[in-house]
């Protein structure tokens, strides 16, 4: 079963493109894209099963969490 996802990350879309990128990798079961907008970065999740979903979301939701953290100092 193929499963996808989009998440809108509103901010500094340049910032938060940039703190993303190095994730950016091929794998077998779930990809994502990184596409910057003008007032927004969003992210295209693409998984082969629930799982691989589940594991990236997870992986961009903490990133996310560690950039607003930052942000607050």
């Amino acid at each position: 079963m193929k499963l996808s996802a989009a998440i809108k990350v509103y901010g500094n879309p340049k910032e938060i493109h940039a703190c993303f990128e190095p994730e950016l990798a091929d794998e077998k079961r779930s990809n994502f894209k990184i596409i910057q907008k003008k007032d927004h970065v969003l992210f295209e999740i693409e998984a082969e099963d629930s799982v691989a979903l589940r594991a990236t979301l997870n992986s961009i939701t903490k990133l996310i969490t560690v950039y607003e953290k930052i942000g607050g100092l």
